[in-house]
């Protein structure tokens, strides 16, 4: 398992993180240190963890995990780290000014989410203004936001049939995916160049809607058969992206050049792109991964 690690900056702090397991892990003691301001960021985070053990009986170290990161001297030590998620949740523990803003942001898309399920039609909204923000075009949300309601029909159909896991589900999408472009997801994935972004987000038109008809011809195929169990699922999953697959053939002769395209998909100004290159030899932001200041 490939593991990369990397420095991130939050307001001229140095956050130590580390890829592992296909997303971020922060550094604990760094995180609090930043927040605090705290001369002794380690004694900071033990009492953090006693007082919220004894208030509100919680074992913050739980929801951590011990990974090695570079200290000072340049060793690699084993350290308290913690995935976005988790970090949200001892950030809340955190009595200081700087966190302030993370909890009013993180009550913010609490509320939000109650909305949303009582009326599901504001979390498509939100969804498509947080692409236009991106810099993603209507059309392309339009279909975007196609494809994700044929993927949740498919998967409907898969966990009453009998997908019961994420491989399970992995390994049905698979079938499509080899099937429809010739890569699995996760060579799609390393042939666009990705890491933990999702791959459909930089599928162009073309792709999101081949992508759609291996899934939707699947789903048809499914209910029309009546399949039952992991076996016959992956029957129609080939078969539907077979579909896919042909379909795609026989554009790309009538084209006489691929679709598929290594390039991701996402409409910026060329200014942004520039900015983009730019900012890949240099540390990636907490700001950038942590919520914003809203």
């Amino acid at each position: 398992m490939e593991i990369k690690n990397a420095l991130a900056i939050f307001e001229g702090k140095n956050i130590r993180r580390i890829w592992h397991k296909n997303e971020w892990y922060f550094s604990v003691v760094d995180v609090v240190g930043a927040l605090t301001e705290s001369v002794d960021a380690k004694d900071y985070w033990y009492r953090l963890k006693q007082r919220e053990k004894e208030s509100s009986g919680v074992e913050l170290s739980t929801i951590c995990r011990q990974l090695k990161l570079p200290s000072a001297d340049s060793k690699n030590y084993l350290t308290d780290c913690a995935n976005t998620e988790s970090l949200f949740r001892i950030i809340q523990s955190i009595p200081s000014k700087k966190a302030e803003p993370f909890k009013l942001w993180l009550a913010k898309v609490g509320y939000e989410r109650v909305q949303e399920i009582e009326n599901p039609e504001l979390a498509q909204n939100r969804m498509k203004e947080l692409y236009r923000q991106k810099g993603y075009s209507d059309e392309w949300i339009e279909k975007r936001v196609r494809g994700i309601a044929v993927r949740d029909e498919l998967t409907d159909e898969w966990k009453k049939r009998g997908a019961k896991t994420r491989k399970d589900y992995s390994i049905l999408t698979s079938e499509i995916s080899q099937a429809t472009f010739g890569m699995t997801p996760d060579e799609y994935r390393q042939f666009k160049g990705l890491e933990q972004h999702n791959q459909r987000d930089h599928m162009d038109d073309m792709e999101l809607i081949l992508t759609m008809l291996g899934e939707a011809t699947t789903t048809r195929f499914t209910r029309d058969r009546d399949s039952q169990n992991m076996p016959e699922l992956k029957e129609d999953a080939k078969d539907g992206g077979d579909i896919a697959g042909n379909t795609r053939k026989n554009i790309e002769k009538k084209l006489g050049k691929s679709i598929v395209s290594e390039e991701n998909y996402l409409e910026v100004p060329e200014a942004v792109k520039r900015k983009q290159l730019k900012d890949n030899n240099k540390p990636v932001k907490a700001i950038d991964i942590l919520p914003p200041n809203d």
